[in-house]
C-alpha cells in the first residue's frame, strides 16, 4: 500500500518532467503550446487534490497552520504564472521568461513540500490517515484531470 507521499511525488515528477520539456521547446513550435496544456492541467488538478486530501488535513493541526498557509499562498503563486503564460500566449517574446519563471515556481514549491511540508505532516498524520489519504487524493486527481481538461 501506498502512502500519500509517494501518491504526490509521482505528480511532482510529472510537473517537474513537463517543466523541462516546456524550457526545452522554442514558443513557435506547436509542441510548446501542447506541453503548456499537459502541464496547466496537471498543476490545477494536482493542486485541488492536494489542497483537499493534505492540506486541509494539516490546517486543522496547530503545529500545521503555518506551513499549510505557505503552501497554499505558492499555490497560488503558481496559479498566477499560469494565467501570466495563457495571456502571452500570442506574444512568443515574452513565453520564454514566463515560462522560466513558472518552472522557478513549481520546482521551488516541490522541493519545499518534499524537504519540509512531507515531514512536518508526516509527524500529524498517522499511518492509516496516510494510506487512506492516498486513495482519496489519486481519485481527486484523476477527476481533476478531466475537469480542469
Amino acid at each position: 500500500m501506498d502512502n500519500i507521499y509517494e501518491a504526490l511525488r509521482e505528480s511532482h515528477e510529472t510537473q517537474r518532467t513537463l517543466c523541462r520539456r516546456l524550457l526545452r521547446t522554442k514558443p513557435e513550435d506547436p509542441r510548446s503550446k501542447e506541453i503548456f496544456k499537459a502541464l496547466r492541467i496537471e498543476l490545477a488538478a494536482h493542486a485541488a487534490a492536494e489542497e483537499r486530501y493534505l492540506y486541509a488535513q494539516i490546517l486543522f493541526d496547530d503545529m500545521g497552520l503555518d506551513s499549510s498557509r505557505h503552501a497554499l499562498h505558492e499555490h497560488h503563486e503558481i496559479d498566477e504564472c499560469v494565467e501570466a503564460m495563457e495571456e502571452a500566449r500570442n506574444k512568443p517574446e515574452a513565453w520564454p521568461a514566463l515560462a522560466k519563471k513558472l518552472s522557478h515556481e513549481v520546482h521551488h514549491h516541490l522541493r519545499e513540500e518534499e524537504r519540509k511540508f512531507f515531514q512536518l505532516s508526516g509527524k500529524i498524520l498517522n499511518d492509516k490517515q496516510k494510506v487512506s489519504l492516498a486513495g482519496q487524493y489519486r481519485r481527486d486527481l484523476d477527476r481533476m484531470r478531466h475537469v480542469v481538461a
